[in-house]
């Protein structure tokens, strides 16, 4: 249960030196849900961090299904999706266990993940209560600031983008980015075609999010 953090604590020692090699990871989970969505969003943004933080990422992103021993291998695990989320109780107890082991979940609603996203995750941490971080946490201050927070990259509802968080002894395990859409503003342009103000603004906030998922062990 330690290795997670072990390896966070290598990784941090080895940015800038090519020495360390990681994947980032989507989850795959059951209810029907498209845990698929935003195929190129992880390549690009695991490319956006070695160009820009002197980190040294693998660009071929892997999949990690929730129930699979294979989480542990990854510190941080990207989720999307539009639909249905189904989390069994071992697959709740395998995510819990992972995340209590210092892994780091980073839960993008794609529009329509909202309303069951959060009935899973309770069955992850029924004692906690996802909370909106204010906009001086440090996951919006590594090296790109946000001082208004999350950003709003894709409009759906018109509704400001909120991030929340679960708290879990102090440590913040797991962000969920809420009416943004960061996803898709990781995604090549020629997919969305938003402006590349949008993307840019998608990819400096992911890249505090994976900055701040290792920083935090220091």
């Amino acid at each position: 249960m330690k290795y997670l953090v072990l390896l966070g604590l290598l990784f941090i020692g080895q940015i800038g030196h090519s020495q360390v090699h990681l994947k980032l990871a989507k989850l795959k989970y059951d209810g029907g849900g498209d845990w698929y969505a935003n195929k190129t969003a992880l390549p690009n943004l695991a490319k956006f961090c070695n160009a820009n933080m002197g980190m040294n990422f693998d660009t071929d992103d892997e999949v990690v299904d929730v129930s699979s021993p294979d989480l542990f291998l990854y510190p941080y695990i990207y989720m999307t999706g539009h639909g249905n989320v189904v989390f069994s109780r071992s697959d709740a107890q395998n995510l819990r266990t992972y995340l209590e082991a210092g892994g780091f979940l980073h839960i993008d609603d794609n529009y329509g993940l909202d309303q069951f996203i959060r009935l899973e995750m309770k069955k992850v941490f029924p004692e906690l209560d996802f909370v909106e971080l204010p906009f001086n946490h440090p996951i919006y201050h590594q090296q790109f600031e946000f001082k208004d927070g999350l950003p709003k990259i894709h409009e759906h509802d018109g509704k400001p983008a909120q991030g929340f968080g679960l708290i879990y002894n102090g440590r913040l395990v797991c962000f969920y980015s809420y009416e943004s859409d960061l996803g898709n503003g990781w995604e090549d342009q020629s997919i969305y075609n938003d402006p590349e103000v949008k993307r840019q603004q998608a990819l400096k906030m992911g890249a505090n999010i994976i900055s701040y998922c290792f920083t935090q062990y220091q």
